[in-house]
């Protein structure tokens, strides 16, 4: 079971975040699906709805999201996965002008999986740093 967790998760990076395939994620994001820290330290989603409206937003902010899976571990239906991402701030989805600078955000998220999709995520990402970024203080 762990690998194939550890399959669908890396396919949820590459299919979801990094070609932008918002279909992708009722396929591997549970209906009822939950995620906690994205898009902001306090968020809770509760659907796959919800979170493709969050994913759509972000990446009209940053169309050329890029995320590297840097460590992936898995144990029966819990996934771990240390991520960094790249992106260039070309959009306004964040609720202020696009600035064309490009960040580096790493971050991490803790996942459950079953039925071959996600159930729920906890993600914890530097947004302090990525928002330092974009103001030109790094």
């Amino acid at each position: 079971m762990s690998e194939k967790n550890k399959n669908l998760v890396r396919r949820w990076f590459e299919e979801v975040w990094d070609k932008g395939r918002l279909s992708a994620i009722p396929e591997m994001f549970a209906p009822s699906g939950r995620a906690h820290g994205f898009p902001d330290p306090d968020s809770d989603i509760n659907s796959a709805a919800e979170f493709a409206e969050h994913c759509k937003a972000f990446r009209e902010a940053f169309p050329d999201v890029r995320i590297s899976v840097d460590d992936l571990i898995a144990d029966g239906d819990k996934v771990a996965v240390r991520w960094t991402a790249t992106m260039t701030h070309t959009g306004d989805g964040l609720g202020f002008p696009a600035t064309s600078k490009k960040v580096l955000v790493s971050g991490s998220s803790f996942l459950i999986c079953g039925n071959g999709q996600i159930l729920e995520g906890w993600n914890y990402m530097d947004l302090t740093r990525m928002r330092l970024q974009l103001q030109g203080k790094l």
